[in-house]
């Protein structure tokens, strides 16, 4: 069965959306704000060295739940439990327990170590391995290599 009506387009409107006009989207968007503000307001109380290390992850029944990067940063934090739930109700936040969790930071990207240049002593090592090798394409690859640890922007000159 054919339909003689043609359907309509499924979406209606010019144009793009924002991602923050789509309703679960702006309902996220905006929890992840006011806990944001939230973090701001509740960090900005503690002591400096304190607060690098610990941030503010939810409020859920009543509950400020906080991550820190270690126990014993975690432990200075539960000591600041009364000072967190007066800073709370000071903004009109209804909890009445801080849970501090601990989730160390996630790891930084580091870039790979570059390899170390080759020293003019490896260049003359190499050009003797080279020497000894029958095969004529390996030891082609050995002089190449002498070549590049022997040049002079290349190198260190130690003898190691």
């Amino acid at each position: 069965m054919q339909r003689d009506i043609p359907r309509p387009p499924r979406r209606t409107g010019t144009g793009l959306k924002s991602i923050t006009e789509c309703g679960p989207v702006a309902a996220l968007a905006k929890k992840a704000g006011e806990l944001e503000a939230l973090d701001r307001a509740l960090r900005q109380t503690l002591p400096s060295p304190l607060r690098e290390q610990v941030r503010f992850a939810n409020l859920r029944n009543g509950r400020l739940i906080f991550l820190a990067s270690s126990p014993a940063w975690a432990s200075r934090l539960r000591l600041m439990q009364t000072q967190i739930l007066s800073a709370a109700h000071a903004i009109d936040v209804r909890a009445s327990f801080v849970t501090v969790k601990v989730a160390p930071p996630p790891p930084t990207a580091t870039e790979p170590d570059r390899s170390k240049p080759l020293s003019i002593a490896a260049a003359h090592h190499l050009k003797a391995a080279a020497a000894s090798i029958t095969d004529p394409e390996l030891q082609k690859l050995f002089l190449e290599l002498a070549a590049v640890a022997g040049a002079p922007d290349a190198g260190s000159n130690d003898s190691t």
